[in-house]
């Protein structure tokens, strides 16, 4: 049974179950369920917690002996499997399915670990865990989310802040829960229960906003220029390789010429999507942009990636994220053509 982090409190109010299988690139929500599990269950006398790490040095058997050993100070155990990447491999599937059989109810096995595809999910043992427990998919919270999470948090802390306050703390925590949940955690010890104003919180958070590459091309598939510029800051801030963020804008690009080309061919948006296998939710943000960039502005922004990245493998630039700032600003589409780039004015 699926549950997303934001009802998983919820569900265990109903009844701790023998299963949890908890994973996801987002720690904090990660760190919070298995949290509230480990509350739950020595609230309901489960005194002894075992930790193990599928590595190198993991043998399944640890798992088989912490499932039949019980210790001599508690009836009841809660074991928690971490699980890195969620392949288990030929002998672990074997056990895990074989425990799914083997329900105890003085046992909790809690498996934990990143984020997983549909070749994880589709395997037996995830599936006979998953029908006889419950899955908690992990995943980051950005937009409405991000800020539903923030209006649970400050309410949580019987806070309450106005819209301008919230988006205010969702852009300064983008990509980084935990230093949400800290700034959060923080405004009561500063303003009492005192209301919060936007410049008194202001002067009292830091931005702590992490971003990818993808999320980049994302907001720049939006056509969200201001955002785009902030992620590249910030990007910039963290050491992130220039080359790493050239490709993410190189691969947007060549998708976007190829969905151009494949409807001049006579297939529909959606047959052009569906032939470069891209995600549902993914296609709006493409369509979104073809109805901005023309074949024309396409054309520009291959000769500037080309010659970006001939610049950069030639390290004949002091400050590629400049350039890159100005290509980013061709999604919009910005007109650049008063712009001469550094790699030029350098030669």
């Amino acid at each position: 049974m699926q549950v997303y982090p934001n009802r998983f409190s919820e569900q265990l109010n109903k009844g701790l179950q023998s299963f949890y299988l908890i994973f996801g690139d987002e720690p904090q929500q990660k760190l919070e369920c298995i949290e509230l599990i480990r509350q739950q269950a020595r609230e309901q006398g489960f005194d002894e917690r075992q930790s193990l790490t599928v590595d190198n040095q993991f043998q399944w058997q640890q798992l088989i002996d912490a499932f039949q050993t019980m210790s001599l100070f508690s009836s009841r155990q809660l074991i928690e499997l971490t699980l890195p990447d969620g392949k288990a491999g030929a002998e672990g599937s074997k056990v895990l399915a074989e425990l799914a059989d083997k329900q105890n109810p003085d046992t909790i096995l809690v498996i934990h670990g990143d984020k997983i595809g549909r070749d994880v999910q589709n395997t037996k043992w995830f599936k006979a865990l998953d029908k006889a427990g419950v899955y908690v998919p992990c995943y980051p919270l950005e937009g409405r989310h991000l800020q539903q999470w923030i209006n649970d948090r400050l309410r949580q802390h019987k806070l309450s802040a106005d819209p301008s306050i919230v988006k205010l703390l969702a852009d300064y925590s983008e990509g980084n829960l935990l230093a949400a949940r800290q700034e959060i955690d923080k405004l009561p010890l500063v303003f009492g229960d005192k209301p919060l104003e936007l410049k008194a919180v202001q002067q009292v958070i830091g931005d702590h906003s992490r971003y990818t590459a993808f999320q980049l091309a994302d907001v720049l598939l939006a056509g969200d220029l201001q955002k785009a510029v902030k992620m590249l800051y910030r990007l910039e801030s963290e050491g992130a390789e220039p080359v790493i963020i050239l490709w993410a804008l190189v691969k947007e690009w060549q998708t976007l010429s190829e969905l151009h080309q494949l409807q001049q061919s006579g297939k529909n948006f959606k047959q052009a999507c569906d032939s470069l296998r891209i995600w549902a939710n993914r296609q709006s943000l493409y369509q979104h942009a073809l109805q901005r960039l023309s074949p024309a502005h396409l054309a520009g922004m291959q000769n500037k990636l080309t010659t970006l990245d001939t610049a950069i493998k030639q390290s004949a630039l002091t400050r590629p994220y400049v350039e890159l700032c100005h290509i980013c600003l061709l999604f919009g589409p910005a007109d650049l053509t008063m712009i001469t780039p550094e790699y030029l004015l350098e030669a």
